[in-house]
């Protein structure tokens, strides 16, 4: 007969894989990764855009540092879906002539969406060189690219960038976006140096480069432990919308990236981590111009009650006058610009106030 303190070391000894496998493994070697790699012909394409987009001769119309009429903005929208919102868009433009801004849309050719009819701005603005994009994944940060590149390469005068989703809304009209990007020297607050002559001289990417975010940590190791350095280390990495607006100079430096995109294109092993549309842009400028950003979006949106990952969505009962006005509300500027997140059901009460309200500054 075996004793019973050989049974339990026997049994202990037996047991030693499964406490390994369980409880030490997953610590030690990385689970697979939690996304596809970007496919080698998508690079390719992306590379001979950005390519043709970072050997144009053409310069920042902002360095002059002037207000000049013929400054456009470039209207970038990111969609996996039907663009929900676009009459509440087409109103925004309406009465504005072309020579102020230009629509680019990026919508993902493996989603089945209704184009906008004949007539709508959004009507010829979709980019042919699409690909497919997923949530918390670097094909964010490419399609991102694509538009800048695409806009960047399409017309000079293409100024100020502004990245926009498909449920994004402007919460003014066109003539107070325009005047606040590239005449009023008020508008932003955090301007270290004011014209006192009220014309602005001074232009910057409107971005946010948090560095406080609690999760960053795990956010930054989410590829690997040392798999950011040396090109990324922690200090240098940081957090911020990816609905941003975007300087001409700081679109070209981010289409000619290349060093920092090998890393934040890896694929990440944490699954809850891992959002490197929210990394790569903010982390980029933070290192290559800081000063050249404001340190804060023009986008608004509640992270009230976020659900996985996603902000609070606005339903149709809460579109009044009441909720465009708390929205505008900033600290860092005159006034937010846009605001997300509505739900496509929002159209006909937020069209019922635009003229009333939302156009009305």
């Amino acid at each position: 007969m075996y004793s019973k303190q050989f049974i339990l070391s026997f049994s202990f000894l037996l047991s030693l894989p499964i406490i390994f496998f369980i409880f030490i493994a997953p610590h030690v070697f990385p689970s697979p990764p939690t996304e596809p790699l970007i496919p080698i012909s998508d690079e390719i394409s992306d590379q001979t855009l950005f390519s043709s987009a970072a050997a144009s001769t053409s310069l920042s119309h902002l360095s002059s540092g002037y207000p000049n009429p013929k400054l456009k903005i470039a209207f970038l929208f990111l969609t996996n879906s039907d663009l929900h919102f676009a009459p509440i868009w087409d109103r925004f433009f309406s009465s504005h002539p072309r020579s102020l801004y230009n629509v680019y849309v990026h919508a993902d050719p493996f989603v089945n969406i209704t184009r906008p009819q004949k007539g709508s701005v959004f009507a010829n603005a979709f980019i042919a060189n699409a690909k497919r994009t997923a949530r918390a994944s670097p094909t964010l940060i490419s399609a991102t690219r694509r538009l800048l590149a695409t806009a960047f390469l399409d017309d000079p005068a293409n100024t100020y960038f502004a990245v926009l989703s498909q449920y994004c809304v402007p919460l003014h009209s066109f003539s107070y976006v325009y005047t606040s990007l590239f005449e009023s020297a008020t508008f932003d607050k955090s301007d270290p140096d004011p014209s006192p002559r009220g014309v602005r001289v001074l232009f910057r990417t409107f971005i946010e480069l948090i560095s406080d975010e609690p999760r960053l940590w795990k956010r930054y190791n989410a590829r690997g432990r040392y798999a950011m350095l040396p090109e990324v280390p922690f200090e240098k990495f940081r957090v911020g919308s990816q609905f941003f607006v975007m300087t001409r100079r700081h679109a070209l430096l981010t289409i000619k990236d290349r060093v920092l995109w090998r890393k934040f294109k890896l694929p990440c092993y944490r699954s809850d981590a891992c959002y490197p549309e929210e990394h790569y842009f903010p982390t980029l400028l933070n290192m290559k111009d800081p000063d050249g950003c404001t340190g804060y979006t023009l986008t608004q949106v509640n992270w009230t009650g976020t659900v996985k990952g996603h902000p609070y969505t606005y339903r149709p009962k809460e579109v009044v006058p009441e909720l465009i006005k708390r929205l505008r509300r900033s600290s860092h500027s005159s006034s937010y610009l846009f605001a997300r997140k509505f739900t496509p059901d929002c159209l006909k009460p937020l069209l019922a106030i635009a003229d009333s309200v939302i156009f009305r500054d």
